[in-house]
């Protein structure tokens, strides 16, 4: 094998690969005395079929199989003789003829280009200084928790004949809208339950119906929202014909230690205890968001270095599709957003740079600190992948088993969060004490609240 160095433009290679046509006929020989006790050809004795008919019935795709394992084998081994580390996998381009390789009339020859992993020394996380977000828990939380409980266990008892439709009540009506007297897709339902004021249906629906009563027919006059997610019914105005079948008016079960055996605990005082843990565990979820954020700013300040190419290109790519796609949902153009389409383009590769620049120095630390995910923790993960699936749990583990890029997507976030936690550990954190409407406020929303202060 002989490979030369061909160009060198920062973190980029490329290289001319030689594998000898020599060399590969020597392999195919090799390939083909294995494969010939195997094989059953007519008018032959197993084991006894001469070389050059094995050539002729099987040297074409046995070579292909050995030009292909040689692309492989030579293209690691350049890149670990040189110690190179790359960014992605290599891009290889084929220069000579397939047809005459096969045929043993020329060497097989091919140009590498792989992508290196910049050089660089990462941050201590110790030396960083981040706030931990904290809020009180109010009893009020407590309560309005056990409220909701309360609400969704509630039970709905038929009103008196001829007694109207309150604030609160269960209505199971049919109902058909028209726009323009022309009736629409998706505007007509049978035996739908409908609280009112639970907000279900589009503003005034609800309000229209309130002292209706079981057995009426009226016309309720709506207009759809402006941002209403179909959006041929975006800003129209509607005419929905409600028939009410009937009315009832709910019953609330007393908060007590009786219902909270019905929900599974031992009282009442359990009850909120579990309600309370359960809100801390949400302020602490709420919390790490903040501070994770807050880390990985620090970590993007803190690191400078050139980002391989088409690893920003690939992550710019992913990014604009999802963009594009968005737009189209919604109607728009990438002008209807920004100034210009290119203007629009530049601040989303400016995100997929920092997603890069994270990504590897998130990679760094982990790889310099001997941080790995193990068997066990990528098992559970593929396990509560697969619970999303009801019923076909054993074909998504399969799924994951079989396929190792599917594998690595799921490996990747546990890896990362690893890396994030470690960083948080040794990272120098002290407590900021927030509102609780601060503290599970998006990070960048609280971020342009405080630009300011």
């Amino acid at each position: 094998m002989q490979v030369i160095e061909t160009a060198t433009d920062g973190l980029r290679r490329e290289f001319s690969i030689v594998v000898g046509k020599a060399d590969l006929d020597t392999k195919l020989s090799s390939r083909l005395e294995e494969l010939k006790g195997q094989v059953r050809l007519k008018g032959f004795r197993p084991g006894k079929v001469p070389m050059n008919h094995m050539r002729r019935a099987f040297g074409k795709s046995v070579m292909a199989e050995i030009i292909q394992e040689a692309v492989s084998e030579m293209s690691a081994k350049a890149i670990e003789d040189r110690s190179l580390r790359p960014a992605q996998q290599p891009k290889i381009d084929l220069t000579s003829e397939l047809e005459n390789v096969a045929d043993g009339k020329e060497d097989l020859t091919f140009n590498m280009t792989v992508e290196l992993m910049p050089e660089f020394q990462p941050v201590d996380v110790a030396t960083l200084s981040l706030e931990r977000l904290t809020a009180d828990i109010d009893e009020a939380d407590v309560t309005a928790a056990l409220n909701r409980f309360a609400e969704q266990s509630r039970t709905y008892n038929a009103r008196a004949e001829g007694e109207a439709a309150r604030d609160g009540d269960a209505l199971t009506i049919d109902f058909e809208g028209r726009i323009d007297g022309t009736p629409f897709d998706g505007g007509k339902g049978d035996g739908v339950r409908l609280v009112i004021g639970s907000k279900r249906f589009i503003p005034g629906f609800e309000d229209g119906l309130v002292g209706a009563k079981a057995g009426e027919t009226r016309e309720v006059k709506v207009k759809f929202p402006d941002d209403y997610s179909t959006k041929t019914l975006a800003g129209k105005d509607a005419v929905f014909t409600v028939t009410v079948k009937d009315v009832a008016a709910p019953e609330d079960a007393p908060i007590d230690d009786t219902f909270a055996t019905k929900l599974g605990f031992e009282s009442l005082a359990k009850l909120k205890d579990a309600i309370s843990n359960d809100i801390r565990m949400n302020y602490a979820r709420a919390s790490r968001g903040h501070m994770k954020r807050a880390l990985l700013d620090a970590l993007d300040a803190g690191h400078k270095f050139e980002l391989p190419k088409a690893m920003v290109d690939a992550e710019f790519d992913q990014i604009w599709r999802a963009v594009e796609a968005e737009l189209k949902r919604e109607g728009k153009t990438a002008t209807d957003e920004a100034e210009s389409e290119e203007k629009m383009k530049d601040e989303y590769r400016a995100i997929a740079q920092r997603r890069v620049r994270l990504g590897l120095v998130l990679s760094e630390i982990g790889r310099l600190n001997k941080i790995e995910i193990t068997q066990d923790e990528l098992s559970r993960a593929v396990v509560g992948r697969a619970r999303q699936f009801p019923g076909q749990e054993k074909q998504v583990i399969e799924f994951y088993q079989k396929n190792p890029n599917a594998l690595a997507e799921i490996r990747a976030p546990l890896y990362e969060e690893k890396v994030v936690d470690f960083a948080l550990e040794l990272a120098k954190v002290t407590e900021k004490k927030v509102s609780k409407e601060d503290l599970f406020l998006d990070p960048d929303e609280l971020i342009e609240q405080n630009k300011g202060k």
